[in-house]
């Protein structure tokens, strides 16, 4: 199968992508992606841009959907530690953080009824993606919890990701 060309990646990162560090820079962009801190690329691209620069046979697949998940799910650790020990204020308050406080609260009131649910099934949605983190981390879930719930939804996202991208490339080979 030929591999799917994404005119949407950054010429620098595609290069990166395509030397001897692939697999370090991928998990270096999930980190930065679960911490919600990746602004030069859209998360949904991230799965398949490495597919189609690293490559997409199934050992290749399934390694990228590892590196994936655990990137992002250290990212979202980090982040959810760093809402527990500084308070929300403190996030909303920074640049980085790309959230509105009204956009945040909608997801304080999805927390409050679906509790740690919540999690993963916001880690699996496009758009909303990790945005739990910040309910999550000042409630009085478990950090342990947490990193579990985030994995199984970051598992999903990502599957579903590389799914997608497989099933395109062989649809349009």
């Amino acid at each position: 199968m030929l591999p799917l060309q994404l005119e949407d990646t950054p010429p620098r990162l595609e290069s990166l992508f395509t030397s001897e560090f692939a697999f370090a820079v991928l998990f270096g962009i999930c980190v930065l992606e679960g911490a919600m801190l990746l602004r030069f690329m859209p998360s949904e691209l991230v799965v398949p841009a490495a597919l189609a620069l690293i490559g997409s046979s199934m050992p290749e697949s399934i390694t990228i959907v590892a590196v994936a998940v655990v990137g992002t799910t250290i990212g979202q650790c980090g982040l959810f530690y760093l809402v527990r020990r500084a308070g929300r204020e403190y996030v909303l308050r920074k640049r980085w953080f790309p959230i509105t406080e009204s956009r945040l609260e909608r997801f304080d009131g999805w927390f409050d009824r679906w509790g740690a649910l919540a999690v993963p099934v916001s880690n699996t949605l496009l758009f909303v993606r990790g945005l739990a983190t910040v309910p999550a981390g000042l409630s009085e879930m478990e950090w342990r919890s947490f990193a579990v719930l985030s994995a199984v939804g970051s598992l999903s996202f990502q599957s579903i990701l590389a799914a997608l991208y497989l099933l395109g490339g062989h649809l349009l080979a």
